[in-house]
């Protein structure tokens, strides 16, 4: 106890001199636990965005003669063979297929949103069949989902994701945006309903959210086909891939075609390939901002060789007092993990703050620095004192006590 407070005590008395020593810790450590904050966010993110929700299974359409695409089913454009797919035939997967409970279908349009003087370009709008919201269970904010009559009537209506009403009408003011009327296309739309969804909308302008349709009109008023892409919902999620081929098999034989099969994507490789990926790419990077780490534990190591020449007579008392090599060694060493550790934790909550901040700004809701992070970077900072102090604190110990009583 009497070495910590010897240790501290020095580390207080020469605040400036300890502050610019363990600028190298803070910077070292803040860098490396950002980069490692924001890397597992982005491996989070990119993985979510192929997965989603495990419950839901999408097929896609396989032709014949080429290899296994796990891609297929998460680019844009169709994935359906040319025969129109029937929802009396996804219907009677849903009957027959124990394990799945529930179908829905998309097709895909785009184009600029306008309301007054505010637009939103390239937005990306989906048409959904009947079940959508209530397999996707997203929250209705404000106003309704559709109803079946809108379905049969052609009904010009939409519906707006969050992100897209808070540009459009203003934030958090999902009230004001029913029964507006937005074009898209040349095209007149009325807002009957604003949703929450889980998933960030990215285009080439940024965050553009998402504007749902009914199917049917998008299939009337943009030439898409009405049941473009294939979603089954799942009661166990174990099951997935086995009761997505299942379906797959069905919908094949249902809809008799001769050129190819409908199949569900595995993404296991995908993600396999992500996480490798993305495991050397924080690897490269946070290496090279270890490097500041070193320069840091260089930086220890010089003004702790200065604190034993200017304490000189100090080790000399000490040991003509009666302490041990191995007490002047221990002071040392506590004093250069004082310095390191204090650093460390310095730059944990800088990087705590910024990982916080550059998670909202590049829409990483996940980013944020884990408890086995923080307390990697604690320990890695209490070695590089030791590591680094122990030079200094062997000098010390060495001294010979007259020889230091006499220095000048």
């Amino acid at each position: 106890m009497e070495n910590w407070k010897f240790a501290i005590s020095s580390v207080l008395s020469h605040k400036m001199r300890s502050i610019l020593t363990m600028l190298g810790i803070i910077i070292g450590v803040a860098a490396v636990v950002i980069i490692m904050g924001l890397g597992n966010a982005m491996k989070t993110s990119v993985t979510d965005s192929f997965t989603g929700d495990k419950k839901i299974v999408q097929l896609y359409y396989q032709p014949k003669g080429e290899e296994e695409n796990p891609y297929a089913a998460f680019y844009g454009g169709t994935t359906m063979a040319n025969t129109p797919i029937k929802d009396e035939w996804l219907q009677e997967i849903v009957d027959n297929i124990h394990g799945i409970s529930a179908y829905y279908t998309t097709n895909n349009t785009g184009g600029s949103i306008y309301y007054g003087k505010k637009t939103i370009k390239n937005a990306q709008v989906t048409g959904v069949s009947a079940d959508y919201f209530k397999i996707k269970e997203y929250d209705i904010i404000a106003g309704r989902a559709f109803k079946e009559t809108d379905y049969q009537n052609f009904s010009r209506i939409i519906m707006l994701d969050t992100v897209m009403a808070d540009e459009l009408f203003g934030k958090g003011k999902y009230n004001n945006a029913l029964n507006k009327v937005v074009n898209l296309d040349n095209k007149d739309y009325l807002v009957v309903g604003v949703f929450k969804t889980d998933v960030n909308v990215v285009g080439m302008y940024g965050l553009t959210g998402l504007a749902v349709m009914t199917n049917t009109q998008v299939a009337y008023e943009f030439g898409a086909p009405e049941n473009d892409m294939i979603y089954f919902h799942v009661n166990d999620v174990t099951l997935s891939q086995e009761l997505g081929k299942k379906a797959g098999a069905y919908l094949t034989r249902l809809s008799q075609v001769k050129d190819g099969e409908y199949t569900v994507a595995d993404t296991t490789e995908i993600l396999n390939e992500i996480n490798t990926q993305f495991g050397i790419m924080t690897t490269v990077i946070g290496s090279i901002a270890g490097i500041s780490l070193l320069v840091g534990g260089i930086g220890v190591m010089n003004i702790m060789l200065v604190s034993v020449t200017e304490r000189t007579r100090e080790i000399g008392l000490r040991k003509a007092l009666g302490a041990t090599r191995g007490k002047i060694l221990t002071q040392f060493l506590i004093e250069a993990v004082v310095l390191t550790v204090l650093g460390g934790f310095i730059g944990l909550c800088l990087a705590y703050l910024a990982v916080g901040a550059m998670g909202n700004a590049l829409q990483l809701p996940n980013a944020s620095v884990s408890l086995d992070v923080a307390g990697v970077a604690i320990a890695f900072s209490a070695a590089i004192g030791i590591i680094f102090g122990l030079l200094p604190a062997n000098k010390a110990s060495k001294l010979d006590p007259i020889e230091a009583l006499r220095y000048e």
